[in-house]
């Protein structure tokens, strides 16, 4: 699912490209997409886009006459922009918008289509859309502390909670808490004062140096590859890999669609989280340790 990175980029391309433009026609494909009903869509034909905005991890149309066009990506949900001179190529698996300077696409892999688009008239509309979570790149490090504490959840689940953060999801969150060095089952109410300002600090390193990283990429072109899987982090999708920091292999917990990644030496003084499917499995035999690990590999 693209996060506050990638959605962050994506934001600063549209804007380049649609503000000030007209929307000058709409098609979706799939019925499922559009999840509301008043205003009708069709009210937006015509309008100017007054401003891109990032909400959590939406991306919010504004349009005049205090109308909003509020986008969700979900997990498989990307974005393709083709300029007003090219005709859009290949199949829209979901919408396209016309601009008068050109043509945004909606596109979403896989069979279970999750992303969404709402139409909201007003202010008081539109906020009904924000989950609340700080924005951490604008907060104290008290604000973070007292937002992070409110709950006792582990680090990884209040980090990942769009009523607490805003847009950090599965793939930040595990490099967050690489680069804290901590264990991403740690509850936050056992936190040292010395341990959340290091979270806080590693959670704004992080989403600042990926937001750069990202730029970079894009310059001035539309982010066309955007995933939760890149090659230079350090264990987000890097099961079984090694640890860039200290060779350790990167290990993972399952659950239903997600994982979390983390490095045992690193995080988690060389304990293996117990996997929720293979602990199952393996019950009391369920190794505690890379060593133990290995000897079960090798037999």
């Amino acid at each position: 699912m693209p996060e506050l990175p990638d959605i962050t980029v994506y934001v600063e391309a549209l804007k380049r490209r649609v503000a000030g433009a007209r929307l000058l026609e709409i098609r979706l494909k799939s019925p499922f997409l559009l999840r509301s009903v008043d205003p009708p869509i069709s009210t937006l034909k015509g309008k100017e886009v007054l401003d891109i905005r990032r909400m959590g991890k939406r991306i919010v149309f504004v349009f005049e006459d205090e109308l909003f066009l509020v986008l969700h990506l979900m997990i498989a949900g990307r974005l393709k922009w083709r300029d007003a001179a090219k005709k859009p190529v290949g199949k829209i698996d979901l919408a396209a918008f016309e601009f008068s300077t050109g043509t945004l696409l909606l596109t979403e892999a896989g069979t279970k289509k999750r992303a969404s688009l709402h139409v909201a008239a007003g202010a008081t509309a539109l906020a009904s859309f924000d989950r609340g979570g700080l924005e951490v790149l604008d907060a104290t490090l008290a604000e973070f502390g007292e937002r992070l504490t409110s709950e006792s959840h582990t680090v990884k689940r209040s980090l990942t909670d769009p009523r607490l953060f805003s847009g950090i999801g599965n793939a930040y969150s595990d490099e967050i808490l690489h680069r804290a060095r901590m264990s991403p089952v740690k509850l936050t109410r056992r936190l040292t004062p010395g341990e959340i300002q290091t979270l806080f600090d590693s959670t704004r390193a992080t989403l600042i140096e990926w937001t750069e990283r990202l730029r970079a990429e894009t310059g001035e072109g539309f982010p066309e590859k955007v995933t939760a899987f890149r090659e230079a982090m350090a264990v987000h999708g890097r099961y079984g890999e090694p640890c860039p920091v200290c060779g350790s292999p990167v290990q993972r917990i399952r659950y239903a669609d997600n994982e979390t990644n983390y490095c045992p030496t690193c995080q988690t003084d060389g304990k293996l989280l117990a996997d929720r499917a293979l602990s199952r499995l393996l019950k009391e035999d369920w190794p505690r340790s890379l060593e133990e690990l290995e000897e079960i590999r090798q037999k």
